[in-house]
């Protein structure tokens, strides 16, 4: 099993904890990364592009000019998509970009989204994270004692409304918990600041 430090809000070492090798220890397959953060980005799109089609512009009743004689490709509609003000050839319409990828697949991109992070240095554990009211400087202080990165995400067992509140006036710093943190925030974060409690919370998630 990986070995990791543990620290206090104030950066010192509290201790140590050691990590399963089954969810921070594997070889990360670049694949399943790939997979589930092009799956995750394609959940993200609205789907709401639209352009009018030949069908949909208005006017093409009368046919433009003649067949022959005007020196002219043949035409029969101004609504055509080689006409100024035509339609457009193959117009993108509403339409859902949802997928699924298969459970395996994202069981291993977490896994390796973990384990990378570990393998990286970039995960930094403390022992417990609390403010006893929102406060953005003493979270700029907490970041500062534990040398996080400029883009770090946070990581705790549970909704916490002063660490989220203390956070979110930060640029490049998100907030998350054990239960609802996706691949696509682990690797574009990097910093990866998780509690105790949260790493008990997420072996007991994919024991």
């Amino acid at each position: 099993m990986a070995t990791v430090k543990v620290l206090n809000m104030a950066g010192a070492e509290a201790g140590s904890l050691e990590l399963s090798d089954a969810i921070f220890g594997i070889e990360p397959n670049e694949f399943a990364v790939h997979e589930v953060i092009k799956n995750y980005l394609a959940n993200q799109r609205q789907g709401t592009q639209s352009a009018k089609t030949r069908g949909d512009v208005r006017g093409g009743g009368r046919k433009p000019f003649r067949q022959k004689g005007t020196g002219r490709h043949r035409q029969g509609s101004t609504t055509d998509p080689s006409q100024v003000g035509g339609g457009v050839a193959f117009a993108p319409k509403p339409r859902s970009y949802r997928y699924t990828v298969p459970k395996k697949v994202r069981r291993l991109a977490m896994f390796s989204a973990l384990s990378s992070k570990v393998k990286e240095n970039e995960i930094i554990v403390v022992d417990a994270l609390d403010f006893a009211e929102p406060k953005t400087k003493e979270m700029i202080k907490f970041l500062e004692a534990v040398k996080a990165g400029k883009k770090s995400l946070i990581v705790t067992d549970a909704k916490n409304e002063n660490v989220v509140k203390s956070a979110s006036n930060i640029p490049g710093v998100a907030t998350t918990t054990a239960t609802q943190m996706n691949v696509y925030e682990i690797i574009n974060h990097n910093s990866f600041i998780i509690t105790k409690d949260a790493v008990k919370k997420i072996e007991e998630v994919y024991a």
